[in-house]
């Protein structure tokens, strides 16, 4: 055997001879190097995969935050302690297992555009209990805290004074026009579900996030602090028309409200962008609420909640095909003051086949858009942003 070779054997048997004497007299050297104290990380994963979800109970779940407490810290901040300039605020989800790719493709655009430089958490909620996959995947995506909620069946459920028979036959009468979602009664509790769930009630602010959206533009201001500082109450970026045969009572219901309760009617509303003629009948416009920030304290206080359980009560979520939509915009319309409302302009954002693209030129460069200005809704047919520009207008 050559001599250096030699050399180097005989140093590689010191070395174990030393590491085993140190093992046997040393607890502090054998725990240090224990196999285990490497591989514990990631048996913790397993076990937090592994636990059963609780009903209604606040469940995090994100493995980016199960690291020994000598590890590096993370890149990108991982809760609003990070920064105490932040909001108290978050993304809201309502998912399913099955929209899986329509969720991780909507959080890794928003998160590459804003969330990563912000670190706002998460919360996804369910009708059924989220899958470990699910969790898993979509927890990979951020650093951000991820909550998880099932949403109480009593909360999903047609309400027992509903007349299936009566909204079984307006399903089937809709279904056979071809109105979008006219046959679902899931589509209908969708809208009914209001930001009540437990996970929310200790956040002010919420950012309403669906499967299959894209983000453009970066956004390099937040939104939430811009809400906060200026007075604001409800964000939106595209405003639509409603479909006339899903709404046909809901006005009436509304002026019924307002003549029930003229206390809860904000001086200087937007009434002016809903109706064109004082509030006789409504227009149709509302703001796209698949995209919304709002102050869900507004949404918790006492106009709103009388004004749901008002329309609840009449049975048009299930009757007709209330939309969360028009709900939510008539409220924000009636109850808050028109400069309360925000139309963000620097978000470029799309659902469906309807997209918002910032049309200033300065704006679309700052913001490196992805989006062509040629293909905005803004100014389509279908659009009601040219009713809420003549209505802002018309203020002065």
């Amino acid at each position: 055997m050559p001599r250096l070779l030699r050399y180097v054997v005989a140093i590689f048997i010191a070395m174990i001879t030393l590491h085993y004497i140190l093992s046997l007299t040393h607890d502090q050297y054998r725990e240090a190097t224990s196999l285990s104290k490497f591989t514990a990380p990631y048996f913790q994963d397993e076990e937090l995969l592994g636990e059963e979800e609780e009903d209604l109970l606040d469940e995090s779940f994100n493995p980016a935050h199960n690291e020994p407490d000598d590890s590096p810290p993370a890149v990108f901040p991982s809760n609003n302690a990070y920064n105490q300039s932040l909001a108290n605020a978050t993304f809201v989800m309502l998912v399913r297992n099955s929209d899986l790719d329509g969720t991780i493709s909507s959080i890794r655009a928003l998160e590459d555009r804003f969330n990563s430089k912000f670190g706002y958490p998460y919360v996804l909620l369910n009708d059924e209990p989220f899958t470990t996959e699910f969790k898993r995947r979509v927890s990979a995506l951020t650093f951000s805290k991820m909550k998880f909620g099932l949403i109480p069946k009593e909360h999903w459920s047609q309400p027992d004074w509903i007349n299936e028979e009566k909204a079984s036959e307006a399903r089937k009468q809709m279904q056979a026009a071809n109105v979008k979602y006219g046959g679902s009664v899931a589509y209908r509790s969708m809208c009914r579900f209001n930001s009540g769930h437990k996970l929310l009630q200790q956040y002010k602010w919420y950012w309403r996030v669906e499967p299959n959206v894209k983000f453009y533009c970066n956004i390099d201001n937040d939104p939430f602090k811009y809400m906060e500082e200026n007075n604001k109450v409800y964000g939106f970026t595209i405003a639509v028309y409603e479909i006339p045969a899903t709404i046909r009572s809901l006005w009436p219901a509304v002026t019924d409200f307002i003549k029930e309760h003229p206390e809860y009617i904000a001086d200087d509303n937007a009434m002016g962008f809903i109706s064109d003629n004082n509030g006789l009948t409504y227009n149709r416009c509302h703001f796209w609420s698949n995209f919304e920030i709002a102050d869900m304290d507004f949404w918790r206080g006492p106009a709103y909640s009388a004004f749901f359980d008002h329309l609840d009560l009449h049975g048009g979520f299930y009757y007709e095909r209330w939309g969360d939509a028009p709900v939510h915009s008539i409220a924000a319309s009636l109850f808050l003051k028109a400069d309360q409302i925000h139309f963000f302009q620097e978000i470029g954002y799309q659902h469906d086949d309807w997209a918002h693209c910032p049309l200033p030129n300065d704006i679309w460069e700052k913001g490196q858009c992805a989006c062509s200005q040629r293909g905005s809704f803004d100014y389509d047919v279908s659009s009601c942003k040219p009713r809420w520009d003549s209505f802002i207008r018309s203020r002065g």
